[in-house]
């Protein structure tokens, strides 16, 4: 059942799909702006390095759009690439250029758009060909729920509120990712002394410092994941492949401040610090601190790009799919490194850092939850609005 005085229409009622390609080799067409579906943010409508048709030397026709238009990928619609530019331009032919009807608010349509409904609707109907796409007759089928303009408008400035909100959380995000980078490069280097250090910093072998850990048969143990963003997981909350009963006598038994770094990924920076016990991939070399080492401030300098450089230069293969950096050729490596005391205020000040990096993604994920909630309710009337 509608919600009183909403319409329930066919997307193709409610817009115009263009028509007609236009040469992007014309003169007149040589300093404007092209948006294709690499263009466009996933989910957000956010449109990010277009460039000229002129610069990207153009030859293959083109639809044109205004600041009234939605452009629309038609090229696998589960990335859900939609976006309202706010000036003219050409767009990809991969995409659709919609021009909502009279009576039809732009912003509500884009919104619509974006929702879990129209996007599941549109996936389906992808899925008919070999490579997923949508086309004309079927887009326009679509159904869509349509409340009175006034109402069209006032959900449509509600949830640009929470765009807004959202926006401005990742770039504090950004910007919190950002001075922990600079930070690094200060205090691993020595750029930048913390207050109440002066004490001199010694050039010392991984050999002197670490030590590796081998210890398998112990299928008691918890199974963990190294991941390359999350730490060390239990397996189970990795999303993996289930390997529950394959034989795990021969892996690695991992202690809280152990390392664990990925032997063939090394030279990626694939290495965490874990806290917590268990047992993870023989894929993995495992190292503990042997003397005048704090494994925190390790995990950071292992994660420092000129560092990542050296375990580049030590990884032994013919080719990158058979680089590996196996202990007897970490240990080999050298790194000027500060007094153990300085170290851990080191480690300290970046995992202050990491904290305040992992409450602001937390805010953001709160946040993306939440608007998906509110445009469940507010596209589909199960929650009205208060129109002036």
């Amino acid at each position: 059942m509608l919600p009183e005085g909403w319409r329930k229409k066919s997307f193709g009622d409610v817009v115009y799909i263009a028509n007609g390609l236009v040469d992007p080799r014309e003169a007149s067409f040589k300093n404007t702006k092209h948006i294709g579906p690499e263009n466009v943010i996933s989910d957000t409508g956010r449109i990010v390095n277009e460039r000229t048709c002129g610069d990207l030397k153009l030859i293959s026709g083109k639809y044109e759009f205004d600041k009234h238009s939605i452009v629309y990928s038609k090229i696998r619609p589960n990335l859900n690439k939609v976006c309202t530019p706010s000036y003219s331009g050409v767009c990809s032919a991969d995409m659709y250029v919609l021009h909502p009807r009279k009576g039809i608010d732009k912003n509500f349509l884009f919104f619509s758009i974006l929702g879990d409904t129209f996007k599941t609707r549109a996936i389906s109907m992808s899925m008919r060909t070999g490579m997923p796409k949508i086309n004309r007759e079927d887009l326009s089928s679509i159904p869509i729920l349509l409340p009175p303009l006034p109402e069209q408008k006032k959900i449509a400035a509600i949830l640009s509120t929470w765009d807004r909100a959202i926006e401005g959380t990742e770039k504090l995000l950004a910007n919190s990712q950002q001075q922990k980078k600079a930070l690094m490069q200060q205090l691993l280097t020595g750029k930048k002394r913390l207050p109440g250090f002066t004490g001199e910093w010694k050039v010392r072998k991984f050999q002197d410092l670490f030590q590796e850990r081998v210890e398998t048969e112990r299928t008691d143990l918890p199974l963990l994941s190294v991941t390359a963003n999350d730490g060390v997981i239990f397996q189970e909350d990795s999303g993996r492949k289930d390997i529950s009963k394959e034989d795990k006598s021969k892996y690695k038994r991992i202690y809280v401040d152990d390392i664990g770094y990925n032997t063939m990924r090394m030279w990626q920076g694939r290495s965490c610090l874990s806290d917590k016990e268990g047992i993870v991939s023989p894929a993995y070399t495992i190292v503990f601190a042997k003397k005048d080492i704090c494994t925190r401030f390790a995990s950071y300098l292992f994660k420092f790009p000129p560092m990542i450089h050296v375990f580049y230069r030590h990884s032994q293969g013919l080719v990158s799919d058979t680089w590996n950096l196996k202990f007897k050729h970490f240990k080999e490596i050298s790194w000027k490194l500060p007094p153990l005391p300085e170290q851990k205020a080191i480690a300290a000040v970046l995992s202050t850092a990491d904290e305040e990096i992992t409450a602001i993604e937390s805010d953001l994920s709160r946040l993306r939850q939440e608007k998906k909630a509110l445009m469940q309710q507010l596209l589909t009337g199960k929650r009205r609005v208060k129109v002036d």
